[in-house]
């Protein structure tokens, strides 16, 4: 029989990429991690995982056994769920970033609500800077919001990709005086961080366009209003990255980070977990 825990381990490591972030998100020493991995390699009798330095990918064996592991986790919490669930769990008052993933995201959402339908979630798409804002006063039980990279304290980390970008069909003259920027109301970090980088480039902007919604901004860059600041997951098809040989250096680092309250409940840490899954599965597809 299979052990649920060395199969938890397992998944976490190849949805992580790695041994350090899987122990990290169950909650093991990185040896304790190896260890399991060992056990479950012995229980099976094949070798789960190619090891290549920091770099750890699923062998032909381990891709088989993957989705039977999901299946048996996802059954296993269910069925304890179902037990234990009261017949009132509260609330979980969750902050979001409106330009993350946002369709995807909502999917995994609402299948965590359908999950326990004794759990009421109420979600808030906002800016950042207003997310950490009332995660620190308490109006917020967790949140995803992003960052200056290297900050302390979050469950976890995800370092972002962003550029500038312009219309691929309608492009920014960008040496006609002015820089128009096109991005979010005051207050926003792709905001702030594009006109330090335009103001430390000695050169002059303004405001073309502001939009509290992300599809607004894209739609405006593909509309040739302006430039902007986008990660790597917002960026379209009618974008043009702009790089150093357009004479728009790179962007100073941001990161996007998973942020609990300090008394936050058993459901809500469950819902974090998740949301860390979420979210190692789209930075390995952008890496």
């Amino acid at each position: 029989m299979l052990d649920l825990e060395l199969l938890r381990s397992f998944v976490s490591v190849v949805d992580a990429g790695g041994f350090t972030r899987a122990s990290e998100r169950v909650h093991r020493t990185q040896s304790t991690v190896s260890q399991q991995i060992k056990r479950l390699e012995d229980d099976i009798g094949q070798p789960l995982l190619n090891r290549n330095g920091k770099d750890v990918t699923p062998t032909e064996a381990g891709e088989r056994l993957l989705s039977y592991a999901r299946r048996l986790l996802s059954l296993a919490e269910e069925a304890r769920d179902v037990v234990a669930r009261p017949e009132s769990e509260g609330a979980i008052k969750l902050g979001i970033p409106e330009d993350f993933a946002a369709y995807r995201l909502a999917k995994l959402l609402a299948t965590f609500s359908r999950s326990r339908p004794g759990l009421r979630l109420d979600v808030r798409a906002d800016q950042s800077t207003y997310l950490r804002r009332d995660i620190e006063r308490g109006d917020l039980d967790l949140a995803l919001l992003k960052r200056d990279a290297g900050e302390k304290g979050a469950i976890a980390v995800w370092p972002e990709k962003v550029h500038w970008v312009t219309s691929k069909i309608h492009p920014v003259d960008i040496d006609a005086g002015s820089v128009p920027l096109i991005g979010f109301p005051a207050g926003c970090l792709y905001r702030s961080r594009a006109i330090h980088a335009l103001e430390s480039a000695g050169r002059f902007w303004h405001m073309a366009y502001t939009s509290s919604g992300l599809a607004g901004i894209q739609a405006a860059v593909a509309a040739g209003l302006g430039l902007s600041i986008l990660s790597d997951i917002a960026i379209q098809a009618g974008h043009r990255v702009l790089t150093a040989k357009d004479g728009f250096a790179p962007i100073d680092k941001t990161e996007l980070a998973l942020v609990a309250s300090p008394d936050a409940s058993p459901a809500t840490l469950r819902l974090a977990d998740r949301l860390a899954e979420f979210c190692d599965s789209v930075d390995a597809k952008a890496a």
